[in-house]
């Protein structure tokens, strides 16, 4: 099964385009939680765990976090290695890793995550140059989501800088992507913030058949019906990603895990102007 084929399957089976992203700080588990489990492995893996379930009806991806789980040291390793089996296999998951780098380095990057842990996708950072992609880009099942233009506001320091005959750095990489597509076995997709629509735009147009990675839903305030109009001559399929909106909503209430599958719930009806494309 190839990746978009997989892709299409989670989306027509969830209704949904939402991507749940997995962002454990062991600053904001519940307190419920932690009296129940003191070993901050635990903590997290738990809390993990819980949101997969309380969420898995409403959402057709998964997207974990490495920072969060590198934060715990070696055990970190063990609990997102343990939440890949907690994932339900018809289900996307993207490693948000943002690895980029060249040669062997790169080539055990894909090992680690698309042999070892099997993730179907991940996130990459192209700044080293479009080589640091080459060793992901032999298999059909994987994808991997390139940073194009992302949401936070640092995204004007390179991204948003006009370099060549007005196109964005942004840009460029959209148009470096679309060439290597061609010899490609991976989808080579994009990470396009919602809440740079504007300069999201030529990016978009540049590779025109790219799925797209979306963050900034949510707690960081994109606007959904904005990102609906950016989206509507886009031929690839969004996945829209919100973390802290989600799986935060319980704070730190007995009943946090309803109040998070609330939250999914919610989030999943207000993407339907965009879903409904897809499902």
């Amino acid at each position: 099964m190839t990746f978009t084929e997989k892709l299409q399957r989670a989306i027509t089976s969830s209704k949904s385009v939402l991507c749940v992203g997995l962002d454990p700080d062991l600053s904001k588990i519940p307190a419920p939680l932690k009296e129940q489990f003191s070993d901050p492995s635990d903590q997290v893996f738990e809390f993990c765990r819980r949101v997969i379930e309380s969420t898995k009806m409403h959402a057709c991806a998964y997207k974990p976090n490495l920072a969060f789980f590198e934060a715990l040291g070696s055990d970190g390793w063990n609990v997102f290695d343990r939440l890949m089996d907690e994932i339900p296999s018809g289900k996307i998951i993207i490693a948000d890793a943002k690895r980029g780098d060249i040669g062997t380095t790169a080539q055990k990057y894909k090992e680690a995550f698309f042999d070892k842990l099997c993730v179907d996708a991940i996130t990459l950072n192209p700044l080293m140059g479009m080589d640091t992609l080459d060793p992901f880009l032999d298999d059909h099942s994987k994808a991997v989501f390139v940073l194009a233009m992302t949401s936070n506001p640092g995204a004007s320091d390179f991204l948003q800088l006009p370099i060549l005959k007005g196109s964005t750095l942004g840009t460029i990489i959209a148009e470096e992507l679309q060439k290597k597509q061609d010899t490609s076995k991976t989808h080579i997709g994009m990470v396009v913030g919602a809440t740079n629509q504007q300069s999201s735009i030529p990016v978009l147009q540049a590779h025109p058949n790219s799925h797209l990675l979306i963050p900034g839903i949510g707690a960081q305030g994109g606007n959904i019906d904005a990102l609906a109009i950016t989206l509507k001559d886009h031929t690839g399929i969004p996945i829209i990603s919100s973390s802290r909106s989600i799986i935060y909503a319980g704070e730190h209430s007995p009943n946090w895990e309803e109040r998070v599958s609330s939250k999914a719930a919610e989030i999943k009806e207000s993407l339907t102007v965009i879903s409904n494309k897809y499902v």
